[in-house]
């Protein structure tokens, strides 16, 4: 299961370029409903999970795979896939054009592999632990840790939570919120943000992005319990890694005030 980033680009370029093309044609045009959970699904995110995942099956018999919209157990074998088929269902159900295919291989638990598709903006990400990560096959760099008036960092939904209860302090970067918690993540390995404090994410939104930060040397601070190794046979159809992430451990002290503010025993007393 050692592959070079061109060999994966290779051998699943085809896959992602034809789930990726059918979720296009399927932006704007078809509705959502409400899972148990309360999140949205639609037909795409059904037809994307299954053909990913047996076309996974078939090619790599035996391998496992956990996905948001199949299997929430983590695979007994030793190398299995994760996937999130469409990342940010809220936006491709509102038409907001800014969603991702999230998918990553994991070995005894660990990634060791990430792949973020990007239909609406065409861009390919391609990470393998130990060669570094690809942008539409041109290799990226680490990022800068440089503060500056126009600097960005990303919450979500969820950890915007903490500008209420830190309203006597000014955030220290400009927000943004994508919607999308795969794109937030990698946002920081890819400059665009020097930060971003995720609230809920699940293993099949953090996992390729993860990798993609481990890569490019952005540190991650889990706030709850750490996703790796995933322990085969868990659960983790409810189960979030609260977490934040920095462009540099230079910038820990500028954000760590406001991670401390998400955490479950920060809390204010009710009333």
């Amino acid at each position: 299961m050692q592959r070079t980033i061109a060999a994966w680009q290779e051998q699943l370029g085809p896959l992602l370029d034809r789930v990726a093309a059918r979720q296009m044609e399927d932006f704007g045009r078809i509705g959502a409903e409400r899972k148990v959970d309360g999140s949205l699904i639609t037909a795409c995110d059904r037809w994307s999970d299954e053909t990913v995942s047996q076309w996974l099956q078939d090619h790599f018999p035996a391998t496992g795979v956990l996905s948001e919209e199949g299997s929430t157990q983590v695979p007994q074998q030793e190398w299995a896939w994760v996937l999130d088929p469409l990342d940010g269902t809220t936006n491709f159900a509102y038409g907001i054009p800014h969603w991702t295919i999230s998918l990553a291989l994991l070995h005894r638990g660990r990634p060791m592999m990430g792949w973020l598709e990007i239909p609406p903006l065409r861009q390919r990400i391609i990470v393998v632990q130990g060669e570094g990560v690809e942008r539409n096959g041109r290799r990226l760099q680490p990022p800068t840790d440089v503060v500056t008036p126009n600097a960005c960092a990303s919450l979500c939904t969820r950890s915007m939570v903490v500008l209420q209860r830190r309203s006597g302090h000014r955030f220290p970067c400009k927000l943004r919120m994508f919607g999308v918690a795969s794109t937030n993540m990698a946002g920081v390995a890819l400059g665009q943000s020097l930060g971003a404090l995720e609230a809920s994410p699940k293993i099949w939104d953090l996992a390729a992005a993860w990798l993609v930060l481990e890569e490019l040397g952005c540190p991650i601070e889990p706030l709850a319990k750490h996703p790796f190794p995933a322990a085969s046979g868990a659960q983790l159809a409810t189960v979030s890694y609260p977490l934040l992430t920095v462009a540099a451990p230079s910038l820990f002290p500028l954000f760590r005030p406001w991670a401390a503010a998400l955490r479950p025993d920060n809390q204010p007393p009710p009333g």
